[in-house]
């Protein structure tokens, strides 16, 4: 809802899989309807407001950025219990997933706002009547409810697609390995 929201520490706490040491705790319950009208009522229409060229950039400058924080996120990744070789499948993973996306969008979409969808068809004998269905956005939101394992790679391979299209997303990561989602 365009803030961070904290924990009011009432709930159980998030534990290292490797140390025990407590790392979080989980507690209170977010106001997802407040959270969905939001994604709707602000998310929605600012994706929107960009073409499928600008959202491409920005889902690049996103993985660019996550490139960048890689070390970080490995040190996060280990805390989960994941080994290197599962935090480079999960965190670089889902980076590439982003390119992949972000590359997709510049080359494969118009720069507009609609996509294409197929060859224009005549519709009258005389061919004075022509049409041609076109892809937008959605009005509504994305949801997504992700397992643990993966929690980078899972959330940003459903993020992709659905930002470029135009569509909000509201996350719900696994509660033990949230926090290298977030």
């Amino acid at each position: 809802m365009g803030r961070w929201l904290r924990s009011d520490r009432s709930g159980r706490p998030v534990r290292s899989a490797v140390t025990g040491e407590t790392l979080g705790v989980l507690g209170g319950v977010p106001d997802t309807a407040a959270m969905r009208d939001y994604a709707k009522t602000q998310g929605g229409p600012a994706l929107r407001a960009l073409n499928f060229h600008d959202r491409a950039r920005m889902l690049k400058a996103l993985a660019l950025h996550l490139k960048e924080q890689r070390k970080a996120l490995y040190e996060l990744s280990f805390l989960t219990g994941a080994t290197l070789a599962d935090s480079q499948i999960d965190i670089d993973g889902g980076i590439g997933t982003l390119l992949v996306y972000a590359s997709k969008g510049r080359r494969e979409m118009p720069e507009g706002f609609v996509l294409p969808d197929g060859e224009v068809e005549v519709l009258s004998r005389d061919g004075s009547f022509l049409g041609q269905h076109v892809l937008t956005p959605r009005q509504g939101i994305s949801l997504q409810i992700n397992a643990f394992n993966f929690p980078v790679w899972g959330m940003l391979e459903k993020l992709a697609p659905s930002l470029l299209a135009g569509v909000p997303s509201l996350v719900k990561p696994a509660s033990d390995t949230g926090y290298l989602a977030q």
